[in-house]
């Protein structure tokens, strides 16, 4: 699928972000975002008004340590190149940490096999100046246990559209997917949901965190948290979890990228 010399010059980048200063990975034009600053660094760098293309949207605020991201190039700079130069005139809270060569046929929003995003809650009475902006602070106990049952209702592959709003659903159409994994960890102070799927709908990992955290609180029983994933009706999954604690840690494909400048 990827060779070291693409005869098209289309480039695959793995990109890490903050994203609490943006209006999400793709371009809008009431704001800034992932994407226009990516594509402004990109001119600055080879002198090309070039459009990148995301493995997967992230909604404002939302976080990523493994977005793919991919454009033509006309420009013959080595791949170590684009790390540099790109971080150079990129904005401190973004920052390129792999390059590749790809095929033409490549797409990377449909190549991709699979997405894997971690929540992270604060479990905490008090608040945590290094980690606000990235979890979510959730006070008193939450059970893990009754969590990680709930969640066993989310592996396979289930129409989701309890997880997402009437609206998303009208324009999504189609609101299957297959989660690979889901789990509830506890490190400390700090609650984490890790969740894998083939692909996510709009806000459906936030919607999904917010009644797990009803659960964990005992203000949900696991049995009605079972209820809302079968019951599959737009918009019955709430509250919605803040945006700060998502992160988009991956990105898969069917086989290894080459040309790794790291």
């Amino acid at each position: 699928m990827v060779t070291g010399l693409a005869t098209d010059n289309r480039v695959v980048l793995t990109i890490e972000y903050d994203g609490t200063g943006y209006c999400g990975s793709q371009y809008q034009s009431n704001g800034p975002t992932i994407q226009g600053e990516i594509e402004k660094a990109l001119q600055k760098l080879t002198g090309e008004k070039t459009r990148i293309k995301a493995a997967s949207r992230t909604d404002a605020g939302v976080h990523a340590r493994g977005q793919v991201v991919s454009f033509r190039t006309e420009s013959n700079l080595p791949l170590k190149a684009f790390i540099d130069g790109l971080n150079h005139h990129l904005p401190r809270d973004i920052a390129v940490k792999e390059a590749f060569r790809a095929d033409d046929n490549f797409d990377v929003r449909r190549g991709a096999t699979g997405r894997e995003y971690k929540y992270y809650i604060l479990n905490s009475p008090t608040r945590s100046p290094m980690r606000q902006g990235f979890s979510y602070r959730v006070d008193g106990d939450l059970d893990i246990e009754a969590m990680n049952r709930a969640c066993r209702a989310l592996v396979g592959r289930h129409d989701f559209a309890s997880f997402v709003s009437s609206g998303e659903v009208a324009r999504k159409k189609r609101t299957v997917r297959t989660v690979r994994k889901a789990e509830i960890t506890r490190d400390g102070d700090m609650v984490v949901l890790d969740i894998a799927a083939d692909s996510f709908l709009p806000h459906q990992v936030r919607n999904t965190v917010g009644p797990l955290i009803s659960v964990g609180q005992g203000r949900m029983t696991v049995e009605e948290f079972h209820r809302i994933v079968a019951a599959a009706t737009p918009g019955l999954a709430g509250p919605t979890a803040p945006a700060d604690g998502l992160c988009l840690v991956g990105v898969n494909y069917p086989g290894p990228f080459n040309g790794d400048a790291r």
